[in-house]
């Protein structure tokens, strides 16, 4: 049984990157989709999907939002929230390091006026990343926002019980956040990703994969699943 024909599901984020290759996975297996994002638009969404202007930090809009759209099945959030900082905590100012953990409250705020109409037998996906486990030089802000992200999922899922949340955690993904082109842009994946076990950049339709389990194994939450290329590893 295909566990997405005749549902519906909200992807926060759903317009570039990551968030729009879940839409894309989602709609490919039967799912009715609202793709929502600040730019509310795009240019490679399926053409039966509904796109709409959202600011996940926007409380207000986001209860509209999800009252709009009442019932639903399935909600992912894969808005970054904002800029996140990057550099030597010693030299960083304080506010670029707190404007990293707007993807927190985007989240907390998703699953807080989310979970009202998701259905019982419904699941939450969340994106977290590497550098929550394995922080590299310049990295700190990413990597604390990512801890309190999966201790936030892990934290949150009895509450919401039975109604399941889980987190992806990507690698190195090859996605329109990194802006290098060409020539440029291989050598940058290449030369990020040599140490790596399998040694190049993820792609946005592998981490939507981990999305797709997470959504639909009736037997997993409050967890995260690791698509990362085997970054984690000595």
């Amino acid at each position: 049984m295909n566990p997405f024909e005749n549902k519906k599901a909200l992807v926060l984020g759903g317009t570039s990157g990551i968030g729009l290759a879940i839409v894309h996975r989602l709609n490919n297996a039967g799912c009715e989709v609202i793709a929502a994002s600040r730019r509310g638009s795009a240019d490679n969404l399926p053409h039966d999907v509904t796109v709409e202007s959202l600011d996940v930090l926007d409380e207000d809009s986001l209860k509209q939002f999800f009252s709009r759209h009442a019932p639903y099945d399935f909600l992912v959030n894969a808005a970054t929230g904002g800029a996140r900082a990057k550099g030597p905590f010693l030299e960083m100012e304080m506010t670029g390091f707190q404007g990293s953990f707007a993807k927190l409250w985007g989240y907390t705020n998703c699953v807080r006026h989310g979970c009202a109409h998701l259905d019982e037998r419904g699941a939450i996906a969340l994106i977290s990343g590497s550098p929550a486990r394995k922080c590299a030089p310049g990295m700190i802000a990413i990597s604390c926002v990512g801890n309190a992200v999966e201790g936030f999922v892990r934290g949150v899922a009895p509450e919401i019980a039975p109604r399941r949340i889980n987190a992806v955690s990507p690698g190195l993904i090859d996605t329109p956040m990194f802006p290098q082109e060409g020539d440029d842009r291989q050598a940058f994946f290449k030369q990020a990703t040599a140490e790596n076990v399998i040694p190049r950049a993820g792609t946005a339709d592998e981490i939507a994969e981990g999305v797709m389990f997470v959504l639909s194994n009736q037997f997993v939450t409050g967890t995260v699943v690791d698509v990362d290329g085997g970054i984690l590893l000595p």
